[in-house]
Order: structure tokens, then C-alpha cells, then sequence
């Protein structure tokens, strides 16, 4: 069943239902303010309407009253972003020349940063592509993609100072990648090599450089890690089929035929300090936001927002692959995104460019209340 369908599944068992029509006393949201009034003639029904309040609450909608924080922060980005925008989309009086400074000085600063690309020589000697290891493959891939964005990002950085200064003639790419840099936006070209992501420059930018160390740290370990940041990875979905075909290939069995059994490791709270082993089957992944509500560590359920916390950090998963596995369906299927936008195109793959996978955690409220509340994890944050 596809996520829209579950949703539209969910609201109508809210108010379609025989409590509805065999008690007054069935209430459409937790603080009970919504809900079929006992009325018997118009002026009834208008009485109740009209002490509703002017705008519909997010529990109308089983939704966490967090949203509205959401909502407000989402709209005043938009108005922030088109003020920025039209605030350097004019000329100067003095023609630019603090802007081209102001600009210098970020790709100055960007260029000095930037690591160097991996040298794939190296890597393809110490992961060498291997049947019993999919993880050497992976690795290869990432370091590619990985390549591709830090040569742009070297390229056009220094063609875009030469330019500033004369050398070189600045064109309709370099212009805008310049006013990208001045109002703090990730410019076009590098978005079009690097992951998917909704961060600012000065955020996008350390996160690259965070997942470059990684990679960098998985060389120089000269083996695969025993613990995985999945946030890193640039094609998450290609790392969760790799663990599956290293699982069906060591016990000759079809990898279409496997799922991962999930299970959380409340105990470990810092996963690359306290992970040295790997386990014997399956992975340890980490780095998975939650938004709509929160896990529990100590009861090892979900549970309802805290007040003004949008997101949520999940603990490390363990994820081993089993055969013929059905999913509990007293479990919340959460859906897993890389982004916090929720939307993506579908591969010719069959992949999405934002979907994950679902991760199924354990709860004790209705599996209906956590679709309603839109409950979702995330690979990255806005920040």
C-alpha cells in the first residue's frame, strides 16, 4: 500500500467508524474539541461550528501542534530568501566592488578547505572489487561521486577568481555561481554533482567535508567499518542492496527474497566511539532524524513530540537481513527520506531520488495516529 493510500486509509477510520454513529462520545481529536455535536436542527450544528476556533488546530488533523513552529519557519525562509535576493539584485553606486570582495574571500576561503580528491589507485588496490564484499564496490562509487563535485567545486572556484580580477572572461555560470556564494546559497553547479540536499552554503559545505572524512577514514582503515554513517553515503539506496547481496551471497541465498529485521541499540549513544565490532551479520547504521515524534530509549517505543522539538535524533540501527521476514504490523512502518522536503523522482533505476527505505519501530499507540501525525525520518536536516 503506497503512503498516500495509508494516510487516506487512516482519516477515514477516524471518522468513519461505528463509534461515530453509536456514541455521542467519540471525539475526533486527543483534546477532544473536535467532534459530532448532539445536535437536532441547524441553529444546534452553527453553535458548535461557530465556537470552533477560526483556524483549524494541527489535532484536527492528527497532527503535533509542532507543525505550526513548521509552518511559521518554513514561510519566514521564503520571505527572508526573495528579501535577499532582491536586495543584491540591483547594481551599487560603488558597481559591485564590495560584493566581488565580499565573494573573493568566500571562494578563498572554500578553495583553502576543499580536499583533495581520492586518488582511486589507491583505492582500487586496498578494495579491489570483490564477490563476497559489495561494500568494496560501494566505496568506489562514492569516492567517484565524490571526486566529480570537489573537481567542479576546484575548477569553478578558481576560474571564478581569475574572473574577478580580469584574467578571465566571467560568464552567466561564474556570475551566478557569485551571488550564490554572496546571499549563502549552494550554486548550480555544484548542486547538479552533489547530493541531494536543502542546506545553505556554509552548512552544505561542512557537511561535504564531513562525508569526505568519512570516506577518507574508511580508506585509511583498510577495510570496511564496523559501523556505517548512513547520512554520508551519497546513494543510500545502492549501500542498504550491497548489505543484502553480501548477506545472500555468503549464505547462497535470493536476495529478493530478503528484508532487514531492525533493531535499535538504545544503549550506544555515540556510535563511532562505542561500535568497534562489526556484527556478525547485517550492518550498524546511524545518523536518522526523526520529525513527528520521538523515540524512547527507555521504553524503546515512540512517543509524542516534546513541545518546540521539530526533529529527533534516532539511535544507531541494527539491520540483518532474514528470509521470507513478515513485518509486524503492530510496528510503525516509517518512512525514510534523505531530505525533509518528503518529495522525489523515480529512477529508471526504480529508485527514488529522495525515498530510502522504511524503518519499522515499535509503538504502542495505533499505527494510524503516527501516519496522521506525518511521522517521517530524515538522512539530513535543513542545518
Amino acid at each position: 500500500m503506497t503512503k498516500t493510500k495509508k494516510l487516506i486509509q487512516a482519516l477515514l477510520e477516524t471518522y468513519i467508524c461505528p463509534e461515530a454513529v453509536e456514541t455521542h462520545e467519540h471525539k475526533y481529536s486527543q483534546s477532544g474539541l473536535y467532534y459530532a455535536p448532539k445536535a437536532t436542527n441547524i441553529h444546534q450544528f452553527l453553535m458548535y461550528i461557530r465556537g470552533l476556533p477560526s483556524e483549524p488546530l494541527p489535532e484536527a488533523f492528527g497532527l503535533h501542534d509542532n507543525c505550526n513552529i513548521s509552518c511559521a519557519q518554513n514561510e519566514a525562509l521564503r520571505l527572508l530568501s526573495g528579501m535577499v535576493s532582491m536586495l543584491f539584485a540591483g547594481k551599487r553606486s560603488d558597481g559591485g566592488l564590495e560584493e566581488d570582495k565580499s565573494t573573493d574571500r568566500t571562494a578563498a576561503s572554500i578553495k583553502a578547505r576543499l580536499p583533495e580528491p581520492f586518488i582511486m589507485e589507491t583505492v582500487e588496490d586496498a578494495f579491489p572489487t570483490m564477490y563476497e564484499e559489495s561494500m568494496n564496490t560501494l566505496l568506489k562509487q562514492e569516492c567517484l561521486r565524490y571526486n566529480r563535485l570537489l573537481t567542479e567545486m576546484s575548477t569553478t572556484l578558481e576560474a571564478f577568481r581569475k574572473a574577478i580580477k580580469g584574467a578571465i572572461v566571467m560568464t552567466a555560470e561564474l556570475e551566478q555561481l557569485g551571488k550564490s556564494m554572496l546571499v549563502n546559497e549552494v550554486p548550480d553547479l555544484w548542486t547538479k554533482r552533489g547530493p541531494l540536499s536543502l542546506k545553505p552554503l556554509s552548512s552544505w559545505f561542512l557537511d561535504i567535508l564531513a562525508r569526505c572524512a568519512f570516506f577518507q577514514g574508511w580508506i585509511d582503515l583498510g577495510c570496511t567499518p564496523p559501523c556505517f554513517w548512513v547520512s554520508g553515503i551519497f546513494f543510500p539506496q545502492a549501500f542498504f542492496t550491497g548489505a543484502l547481496q553480501n548477506h545472500a551471497r555468503m549464505h547462497q541465498e535470493e536476495i529478493d527474497l530478503l528484508s532487514f529485521q531492525q533493531s535499535t541499540l538504545n544503549d550506544v549513544s555515540n556510535p563511532r566511539r562505542e561500535l568497534h565490532v562489526a556484527p556478525e551479520a547485517g550492518v550498524f547504521v546511524y545518523g536518522f532524524f526523526l520529525e513527528g515524534a520521538r523515540w524512547d530509549r527507555d521504553d524503546e517505543l515512540l512517543q509524542d513530540s516534546r513541545p518546540t522539538e521539530l526533529f529527533t535524533e534516532l539511535p544507531a540501527l541494527w539491520l540483518l537481513p532474514m528470509k521470507d521476514r513478515q513485518p509486524n504490523i503492530k510496528d510503525y512502518c516509517c518512512p525514510c527520506y534523505k531530505v525533509v522536503s518528503r518529495k522525489g523522482v523515480l529512477l529508471t533505476t526504480g529508485h527514488s531520488t529522495n525515498f530510502v527505505l522504511y524503518i519499522e519501530l515499535p509503538t504502542r499507540e495505533s499505527v494510524s495516529k503516527w501516519t496522521k501525525a506525518g511521522v517521517a525520518a530524515f538522512l539530513a536536516l535543513k542545518h
